[in-house]
């Protein structure tokens, strides 16, 4: 049935809320029809002029015909999200110090989030245990996650209980390496690591993902051969200083920090394995789009303007200056300046130019969706089947995303899924069994 006549008219009389003069019968028509409504009731005023014409054309002719001469699309866009008060303003968002979180982190101090009607306290937070804790609490409004960390609360995969939460915008992309100790710089093939022990900021990150499949593609086994232990991302160049772990895969600024320390080098960033790959992203709770769309409507609003600035080479010192303060990232501008303007030493004694070292574009491709549900797959923290796809749409808002990049100005893809190449092979989303198996190869 058309959307156009399923909706209840105000009085109870008519067969559709279109030859109605009274509001919509439930007071909370859906937003399309709101303003589809409000569009025929200005072009035809008169009840019976838009019976004649919705009886003789029908509603869909009618419609298409006034789409034709007016913008109902984006009026139906900016409508559906939010135009009003944010219903919430006073809110709490926590991250944890590392590049990844720049949109959420800058969007406090220079503004965005205030430009649009929000007082927001961005909290520092030790770890990804506590993020996802304290999610799970409501003692955060919205948080900076790993991208996998909402699939699996939604899914309830390494919790007591499911939780929805769903990725509103990618913070970054690339933005990571692997960094192993100054003592191992004559074992840079990978296929001498047996024995080795690595670092990863938490399980359900593309961090664990990526080493474990960097290292299967070099013949190790990542459950076997090697350990893999969570270690917060700020407790890293610590742990390889005191020669607990031999290396990590990790977010920066930690990565540059082990160099600017003299305790690592750089051994390949992770772009080179998967350029354009998702690391974290902006995460609220899923609730939030029905009770509340008009605070998620602003704060979506904020992090996609951050991320855009951020984008912009030309921004990259303004921002590294901003996010290196002690209540944020607290550490050296330096540092933070090498990680974001690409510009960086690798701890060999090299000076590297890598203007894509990180990446900032908010769209929250659905397909990569679909590769992080593999790979839990995979590695045995999914021991159920599920739908990839149905799971990646309903966590990965992909159209709220493109909605809030459009108004900002923004390149917005036509699809939300697209095939990846990863570590030289292609991972199609519409096939992804292959790439549940263990000891795939590229």
């Amino acid at each position: 049935m058309s959307r156009f006549g399923a909706a209840p008219c105000g009085c109870g009389q008519h067969a559709s809320a279109f030859l109605c003069d009274a509001a919509p019968a439930d007071g909370t028509a859906d937003a399309g029809l709101a303003i589809d409504n409000a569009a025929l009731r200005a072009a035809f005023p008169a009840t019976a002029t838009r019976r004649a014409l919705l009886e003789r054309f029908g509603q869909g002719a009618v419609m298409a015909a006034l789409a034709s001469v007016l913008p109902l699309a984006d009026m139906r866009d900016a409508f559906a999200q939010g135009t009003g008060t944010p219903e919430k303003k006073d809110l709490k968002i926590g991250f944890i110090a590392i590049t990844c979180a720049t949109p959420i982190i800058m969007a406090h101090p220079m503004g965005f989030y205030e430009r649009n009607g929000l007082n927001v306290e961005v909290i520092r937070t030790a770890g990804w245990a506590v993020i996802r804790d304290k999610a799970i609490n409501k003692e955060y409004d919205a948080a900076h996650m790993l991208s996998p960390m909402p699939l699996a609360l939604t899914l309830g995969v390494g919790v007591a209980q499911p939780t929805p939460w769903a990725v509103a915008a990618i913070e970054n992309t690339n933005g990571q390496a692997i960094t192993l100790a100054k003592k191992h710089t004559d074992r840079r093939d990978p296929k001498t690591w047996k024995g080795m022990r690595f670092a990863v900021p938490f399980d359900f990150s593309m961090h664990n993902y990526l080493l474990r499949h960097y290292l299967a593609q070099h013949g190790i086994n990542p459950d076997t051969d090697v350990q893999i232990r969570s270690v917060p991302p700020p407790e890293m160049v610590a742990n390889l200083r005191a020669d607990n772990i031999d290396g990590f895969l990790g977010p920066d600024p930690f990565n540059q920090r082990a160099v600017f320390d003299g305790v690592g080098f750089i051994h390949v960033l992770t772009k080179e394995l998967w350029d354009g790959h998702p690391c974290c992203a902006f995460a609220v709770p899923r609730a939030m789009l029905a009770e509340a769309p008009n605070t998620f409507a602003a704060l979506l609003k904020s992090i996609v303007e951050a991320t855009a600035h951020a984008a912009k080479a030309e921004n990259r010192k303004e921002v590294a200056a901003a996010v290196s303060a002690q209540n944020y990232l607290n550490q050296p501008v330096t540092v933070v300046e090498q990680v974001l303007t690409g510009t960086y030493a690798d701890g060999l004694g090299g000076v590297k130019r890598e203007p894509t070292r990180i990446g900032f574009d908010p769209f929250p491709w659905q397909s990569m969706a679909v590769w992080m549900l593999t790979q839990m797959k995979r590695w045995g923290q999914l021991r159920t089947d599920v739908d990839y796809k149905a799971v990646a749409e309903q966590v990965f808002l992909a159209l709220d995303a493109g909605k809030a990049m459009r108004a900002a100005g923004l390149p917005v893809p036509a699809e939300t899924y697209r095939s990846h190449t990863i570590m030289g092979a292609t991972f199609n989303p519409a096939e992804p069994a292959a790439w549940t198996q263990p000891n795939i190869r590229a």
